[in-house]
């Protein structure tokens, strides 16, 4: 019998992400915001839905829940309002076949602390993203369904060519301090690895393995695509360090991009 998933958020990770568990024999459902990407959906054999967060959950919502296991890959900025359907989602969930629920967030969880940050550890919250832990403690504190949780670092590959960050007039603070990222190829992969091993109940960092500073990685990513870097002022402020240790560690996960120096050959002209 074949896995069944369903993806909230057929975007810039959800739709590759798709495609490639339909490879894998998955049957997974899709939804997008908007009616233009329905025959994209259909066209990968992906079961398609349009659907909003900003929604009642009724509708398409009780079809769309029938899988066994939801992904949540709903941008921030979209949730961040919308706490109560979130609530309303759990409660419609408790009452599906969902067993296993992913849940998309963000290493920007973390306050800047001039250190190495784990997954494991108490942590200081960015007051600006407290409302992503509110979301994560939802659904981690459900006992009708496990939940998994993957915090991913700054998003590059696919169309995110970090060589276009940055306008080349632009003057960027805090030169000297390490990025945090990852690539898309390993966004799929650590989450296709959380599915393979049935890794439930767990939080992870998702980020590549090396920090270079934003002056030595931005600047490299913009003149190897022809361009002019910005201005990087070489001074050290606040920053972190996530640390991916027990995503290798717990998941045997090795990544496709760990140095990201060298990732950026891949955005060569």
């Amino acid at each position: 019998m074949k896995k069944s998933i369903s993806i909230l958020g057929c975007g810039w990770l959800g739709l590759p992400l798709a495609k490639s568990l339909v490879d894998d024999g998955f049957t997974v459902k899709g939804s997008t915001t908007t009616t233009d990407k329905l025959e994209v959906l259909l066209s990968n054999q992906i079961q398609p839905y349009v659907l909003n967060i900003e929604d009642k959950i009724d509708g398409n919502w009780p079809h769309f829940i029938q899988s066994e296991i939801l992904l949540i890959n709903i941008p921030f900025r979209r949730q961040k309002p919308f706490y109560h359907t979130y609530k309303s989602l759990i409660k419609s969930l408790e009452q599906s076949s969902i067993k296993h629920v992913i849940f998309v967030s963000s290493t920007a969880v973390y306050a800047e602390v001039n250190r190495e940050i784990t997954s494991t550890e108490n942590f200081k919250v960015n007051p600006a993203k407290k409302e992503l832990i509110d979301f994560e403690t939802l659904f981690k504190n459900n006992s009708r369904f496990d939940t998994t949780v993957i915090r991913f670092a700054g998003l590059i590959g696919g169309n995110r060519n970090p060589g276009h960050f940055f306008k080349d007039d632009r003057i960027v603070k805090n030169g000297l301090a390490p990025v945090n990222l990852i690539h898309l190829e390993d966004c799929i992969g650590i989450i296709k690895t959380v599915l393979k091993k049935q890794k439930w109940n767990v939080t992870y960092n998702a980020v590549a393995s090396t920090h270079p500073s934003k002056k030595d990685f931005y600047e490299l990513a913009t003149t190897q695509i022809g361009k002019k870097p910005a201005i990087f002022k070489e001074e050290l402020d606040s920053f972190k360090i996530i640390s991916n240790q027990k995503t290798q560690e717990d998941l045997n996960y090795v990544f496709v991009y760990p140095d990201l120096l060298e990732s950026l050959s891949v955005f060569r002209k």
